[in-house]
């Protein structure tokens, strides 16, 4: 089994607005800055910066200022993108500032901190001369221990804070299992979902039936592929609901749909032998809804002669049917022989990166003023519809929100046209993308 890979240690800069949180980023990342990737979210973009210290490396996370109460729009989307930082980070430098003095927004952020249970260094910024540095000792009421001061403009405790930080961070960090990308076979009953999981798995992990319902729960398995940790998510069939029976085949249900909420991907299996049926639509459907990645799996190919012609007459059949997902990739694969299992592993890493993609701002808006230039959205009556700013706002899923002068006014044909200009750019292929529409007062 290949090694477990490993990252280097995250550290997120966070506090209110103004505090001097960019001129220490780039202070720590400096002259040495492998790479610094523009993550667009809001007016405000999160910056990500490597850096070594003493021969260890860092993720070092620029954040936007944090307001924890009120706004919509902008302030929201930073308040956003900056919990995801802290969710991603081992250690958070909580940046005040020490001409100002405690304010009730350090107090606040403060207490936000203290719920996320990770590891917090106090940053006392602007400590750039005796008369604040006798200040310093009062934002202990925070809670943090004692503050490091630092004036990250002229380079002052900068060492200081360095040697703290590789003192309280990990020199690596495996990739768990919520880095793992979470994989979920589902389907109607009697399709091979079971047997599709002893064939990625290479042994006997779950009982194999011909009876349909064999599978009861919904059983957790992490296997690593290549260089990827995973975690496979077996599924009891999903049943119509007017044919699910009580007690635990309701239960089985049930668990299903739970997995497809927790997973990153979901491999829809079809029966290659049979028709698609209308339960494989509303499984599928129910995987779009939940904007996860899908992959469409026609099982058991071994029964049908494998020609070019009858490839892309299922292909056909099934694009038919499922005509609201033509973003997922159709893999041919039989569980019983082995046929293709490698190729559909190979289909899942790709679209796990392809849900982490992100598209820098300027991108995103040069792309809808083009695709607005070329069809305008309807304006009803009078009033005339416009998309003022476009951003991605998250990954996994692809998250795109689009600020107009009036959300109401955006018809469900205008979204997909969007969003269809955003594939056709940016690809995305094989995961459904959420977009977002607020309004924006003129």
């Amino acid at each position: 089994m290949p090694a477990v890979s490993t990252r280097a240690p995250v550290v997120a800069i966070v506090g209110r607005p103004n505090v001097g949180k960019s001129t220490l980023f780039n202070r720590l990342i400096g002259g040495r800055r492998a790479i610094v990737e523009d993550i667009p979210g809001t007016t405000r973009d999160r910056l990500y910066g490597e850096t070594e210290w003493r021969d260890r490396a860092f993720t070092v996370i620029d954040t936007g200022g944090l307001e924890t109460r009120g706004g919509e729009g902008y302030t929201a989307l930073i308040r956003e993108q900056v919990r995801e930082a802290m969710a991603e980070a081992d250690a958070i430098l909580f940046m005040v500032d020490t001409a100002a003095g405690v304010t009730a927004a350090d107090a606040e952020i403060a207490a936000l901190l203290r719920r996320s249970d990770k590891t917090v260094l106090l940053v006392a910024n602007k400590t750039d001369n005796a008369a604040r540095e006798e200040h310093v000792v009062e934002f202990h009421e925070l809670g943090f221990g004692d503050p490091i001061p630092i004036s990250a403009y002229h380079g002052l405790g900068i060492r200081e804070l360095q040697e703290r930080l590789l003192n309280l961070t990990p020199e690596s960090r495996a990739e768990s299992a919520e880095d793992a990308l979470r994989l979920a076979i589902v389907g109607r009953p009697n399709v091979g979902k079971s047997a599709l999981v002893n064939a990625v798995l290479g042994r006997e992990r779950v009982i194999v039936s011909a009876e349909a319902g064999t599978t009861r729960d919904a059983v957790d398995t992490p296997f690593q592929y290549q260089d990827r940790a995973m975690v496979l998510v077996d599924t009891a069939g999903i049943r119509r609901p007017g044919k699910v029976e009580r007690g635990v085949e309701k239960y089985s249900v049930m668990r299903a749909r739970e997995a497809i909420d927790r997973c990153d991907i979901a491999v829809v299996v079809l029966d290659a032998s049979g028709k698609v049926a209308a339960q494989d639509l509303h499984i599928a459907g129910y995987v779009a809804d939940a904007f996860k990645g899908m992959i469409v799996a026609a099982n058991k190919w071994d029964l049908v002669e494998d020609t070019e012609e009858n490839r892309e007459s299922f292909a056909r059949r099934v694009l038919g049917r499922l005509r609201f997902t033509p973003w997922a990739p159709l893999a041919f694969v039989s569980a019983k022989t082995g046929l293709n299992v490698e190729g559909l592993l190979e289909l899942t890493t790709e679209i796990g990166e392809t849900r982490s993609t992100r598209i820098t701002t300027s991108e995103v808006n040069s792309l809808v003023r083009e695709a607005v230039a070329a069809h305008p959205p309807p304006s009803p009556g009078r009033r005339v519809v416009r998309i003022k700013f476009a951003t991605q706002a998250e990954i996994r899923p692809p998250t795109f929100v689009f600020f107009t002068n009036d959300a109401s006014l955006i018809h469900f044909s205008y979204r997909r046209y969007l969003e269809n200009a955003i594939r056709r750019r940016f690809g995305f292929e094989g995961t459904a993308i959420r977009l977002i529409f607020r309004s924006r007062n003129e």
